[in-house]
């Protein structure tokens, strides 16, 4: 009875409405605080911070709207220490501000690594070790010695180098490697669309050297791919181990290779055919000739 009649005083809904406004009150303020905390709909678009240093990116500002972490570190002779080289998020995300960017620089010191024992290892073992190694393959020597394929020595800038030692990560090493007693030729690997480190690789592999090369799009080797080689791409050549091989390189950013390359097996395929057909136009005749003879 009391509680009912309570509700038919006018202050018991001036005090009802007082209480609906005080609570809308704290959710709008609530809101208000999220809004901002989150900076909801404020977002910015990452640049592309390759190439620059942490100290630039500071001059620059853009530390006021990202905050910056270096989570790895690579070691370049063509970069600038200290310098960006990968990103996370990638340039042209859309981020809120204050959003962690995760940075891979150029270290100022290389990585030393140990150079590890290739003697005796197959030629194939040994490459693949150099490359878990990241020490690059700068040629390979091959002389006359027993066993094929096998490392007979490792040489750093000519000189034999010990199993152990400490060296830069990314030292070239060139390779001895033995003939056999009965060397045999070894085919071409075909290399159009390759990149120079792909082709350096798949020649050595091959047991063959890069030779002199050529860049007809300026030397931008990131974008640089194998355009022509010599001895010529699908010319079944048949070459010594250690040979060279020429090759040419073009820009993938202002030539098609993908086209490029159907045409040349296209073209491959369609010489093939008519050498075929050559061949037993050839032999039908003999044949005919030789017919002719046993009759007469």
């Amino acid at each position: 009875m009391g509680f009912f009649y309570f509700m038919g005083k006018k202050k018991f809904y001036y005090n009802l409405v007082i209480a609906i406004l005080v609570t809308l009150l704290i959710l709008w303020g609530v809101l208000q605080s999220l809004d901002w905390y989150t900076r909801h709909g404020e977002v910015y678009i990452v640049p592309n911070f390759t190439g620059n240093t942490l100290q630039t990116l500071d001059a620059k500002h853009y530390n006021e709207f990202f905050h910056f972490e270096v989570i790895d570190s690579v070691y370049s002779k063509t970069q600038a220490p200290g310098s960006v080289v990968m990103q996370n998020p990638p340039p042209g995300s859309r981020v809120k501000q204050g959003r962690n960017v995760y940075l891979t620089v150029v270290a100022k010191m290389p990585e030393m690594v140990k150079m590890p024992n290739l003697l005796n290892l197959s030629l194939r073992q040994a490459l693949v070790t150099l490359h878990q190694k990241g020490l690059p393959v700068k040629n390979l020597i091959y002389i006359n010695y027993f066993a094929r394929n096998a490392i007979v020595d490792q040489l750093w800038n000519g000189e034999p180098i010990e199993p152990n030692t400490e060296i830069p990560k990314g030292t070239n090493i060139s390779l001895v490697v033995g003939k056999g007693n009965n060397p045999a030729q070894v085919p071409l690997p075909f290399l159009i669309g390759k990149t120079m480190k792909q082709a350096r690789r798949a020649l050595h592999f091959a047991s063959l050297n890069v030779g002199d090369q050529y860049f007809l799009d300026g030397q931008d080797t990131a974008h640089s791919r194998v355009y022509r080689m010599e001895p010529e791409a699908f010319s079944h050549t048949l070459m010594n181990p250690g040979d060279s091989v020429s090759l040419w390189y073009r820009s993938d950013e202002n030539f098609n290779f993908k086209n490029y390359i159907q045409q040349l097996e296209s073209d491959t395929l369609q010489m093939d055919s008519t050498r075929m057909d050559s061949i037993m136009r050839s032999n039908s005749v003999v044949k005919s000739d030789s017919l002719s003879s046993n009759h007469f």
